[in-house]
């Protein structure tokens, strides 16, 4: 796949870039990853990802109802079906959002409410307000002849949309995504909570043990890391088992939290080093704007990956790959699954003339623009177009 056309919104200046960066880029599946003992004790343990991975961002990419891109469109997100069409191109983990219903049972989704219409009225409920078989009566039904409600969603200005995709599927449970879903894939579960609730540590046992128990009966052999953006929650997953590696969510500062420790990279590796935790996860932005804080991350030996739109743009992959960066979390998985491929030959893809001059150093000026400000730092709708 030739990279032809792509929109590129400004990316900031790097202080330093190795001229031998390797380039290590590849989507091959490994089969386990593991959290090991660090000899500094400065957290309990290290992580480090084998390789650059790529996440398929809730399965084959999120849906936004109100794009004109028909790829954002296509199969319902967080479900059996978008996992296992994530999992047939060469991508390492699926991430994935799960709840825990009101009668204890973990289920995939994302927003804290879901939609209906009743009468020409949106019935607005909280998920987690939800007994299972309550939560499983929105949307397609897994019985034929059964017609499950109507689902909508809410765009955060406040609009309204009518859920519909190309290709849709049916909502689902925590077990069943272990038991349908192709077991060579990799799970990212982040483990989700409402920003405007106050959690007590006993409600925040309840929800992770039942999530916990879950992936201890299902996982066997199949990679899994654990995420959040609450502080809390991630410090008591790592408490509660030691097996699996636990990442801190942070979208750097993008927004602000009265809870300070979600404002910054460097509350995130404090957050990660009083908890134990493995690494962060980032939104890329945060990235841009701070690249600095990725030394002290290193020096933290923690791992750090990314997530957001612009991980849409393979450029924008690339100088993150350069950076130190270990993985990225996407939506557009062909486009960009391909993208990371074409830069291990870069005769195919053309990277080498684009991003390399004659001596062969990295011409950062064709990616990067010295100054920037959060408020043009951004990604339209129609972000990305590529053309095979």
């Amino acid at each position: 796949m030739a990279l032809k056309a792509v929109h590129v919104s400004d990316v900031p200046n790097l202080d330093q870039v190795q001229e031998n960066a390797a380039l290590s880029l590849c989507s091959t599946r490994f089969t386990n990853i593991c959290v090991n003992d660090h000899e500094s004790g400065d957290h309990d343990v290290a992580f480090k990802f084998p390789k650059f991975v790529v996440m398929g961002h809730r399965g084959s990419g999120m849906n936004m109802l109100q794009s004109s891109d028909r790829r954002m469109k296509s199969i319902r997100e967080n479900s059996i079906l978008s996992f296992n069409s994530a999992a047939k191109l060469p991508l390492d983990f699926i991430e994935f959002d799960v709840q825990v219903t009101r009668d204890g049972y973990p289920v995939i989704f994302h927003d804290n409410l879901i939609l209906t219409e009743d009468k020409g009225t949106i019935i607005e409920k909280r998920v987690t307000d939800l007994t299972l078989a309550e939560f499983l009566s929105y949307g397609p039904q897994k019985e034929a002849g059964n017609v499950g409600k109507t689902l909508f969603r809410k765009t955060k200005d406040g609009k309204i949309f009518e859920w519909k995709v190309e290709e849709d599927d049916p909502l689902c449970t925590l077990q069943e995504v272990f038991q349908k879903v192709d077991g060579t894939i990799g799970f990212n579960i982040e483990l989700k909570f409402d920003d405007h609730i106050i959690y007590k540590q006993e409600e925040f046992e309840h929800i992770l043990q039942a999530i916990l128990k879950v992936v201890l009966e299902h996982a066997k052999d199949r990679p899994i890391m654990f995420s959040s953006f609450l502080p809390d929650a991630a410090q008591m997953m790592r408490k509660l088992q030691k097996k699996y590696p636990v990442f801190f969510l942070t979208n750097g500062g993008s927004e602000i939290y009265m809870d300070v420790r979600r404002n910054s990279l460097d509350e995130a590796i404090k957050v990660c080093m009083e908890g134990g935790l493995q690494g962060i996860v980032s939104e890329v932005k945060a990235i841009f704007r701070n690249p600095e804080a990725v030394k002290r991350i290193k020096e933290s030996k923690l791992s750090i990956i990314s997530y957001g739109q612009l991980n849409n743009v393979p450029e924008v992959v690339y100088v993150q790959h350069l950076m130190g960066i270990e993985g990225v979390i996407v939506d557009l998985v062909r486009e960009i699954t391909e993208a990371v491929s074409d830069f291990n030959n870069p005769a195919k893809a053309g990277v080498e003339s684009r991003l390399f001059g004659k001596e062969g150093k990295l011409q950062l000026e064709t990616l990067i623009s010295a100054e920037f400000s959060a408020d043009n730092l951004h990604l339209s709708t129609d972000f990305v177009v590529l053309h095979s």
